[in-house]
């Protein structure tokens, strides 16, 4: 977090900035940056104590999720996908899976950005139709490159994380991957193709 006492852009609208604000700026965002994995496992344990009404609360299912991607043999990033997919819930409550896709995009594969992305349309087959909705609602993305992909994310390993007495495993075992993905952006407006910072 930037405090008064350092180097500041002097503009008060962004036409008038020079080449120092942007630099006093870029220096910020960078040590900004740095901190994002923190920020992001702390949001994350924002879930914990949160149930919803299910047999577990939402920092469970996301560690039995992340958990079942790890045994089932998923790589690292897939495994993070996992375990962040409901990140949104706090703030998402009508679009969870956009928020968490947010937050992966720059960091993740297009595959898996699209998966967690459309994971709750997906995940809807299997309850859609208690609450008047349509379970087929994925069926919009037949015949999508990533559909198999995806129905098998929600299949494998999200639908079925409920259970209280499924051994899953902390979240300090996830935080190393957490860390390493979120250290640095594959894509982002922010970072030309040949850097390796933002801005």
């Amino acid at each position: 977090m930037t405090t008064i006492d350092e180097p500041r852009a002097e503009f008060h609208a962004m036409e008038d900035g020079t080449q120092e604000d942007w630099s006093r700026i870029a220096a910020q965002v960078v040590a900004h940056s740095a901190h994002l994995p923190d920020r992001v496992l702390d949001h994350l344990r924002l879930l914990g104590g949160d149930y919803g009404g299910f047999a577990v609360d939402r920092l469970e299912h996301s560690l039995q999720t992340a958990t079942r991607a790890e045994r089932g043999g998923e790589d690292e990033e897939y495994v993070v996908c996992a375990l962040l997919h409901d990140i949104g819930d706090t703030l998402g409550t009508y679009n969870h899976a956009d928020i968490a896709a947010a937050i992966l995009k720059p960091f993740v594969s297009e595959e898996n950005h699209w998966m967690v992305e459309q994971h709750a349309v997906f995940q809807g087959y299997y309850f859609f139709h208690y609450l008047g909705l349509d379970r087929d609602a994925r069926d919009r993305f037949e015949g999508h490159e990533w559909f198999d992909r995806t129905a098998h994310f929600c299949a494998a390993y999200d639908q079925n994380a409920f259970d209280p007495s499924y051994d899953a495993l902390p979240l300090e075992h996830f935080e190393p991957l957490v860390r390493s993905m979120l250290s640095q952006p594959k894509r982002s407006i922010y970072v030309r193709a040949d850097a390796t910072a933002a801005l």
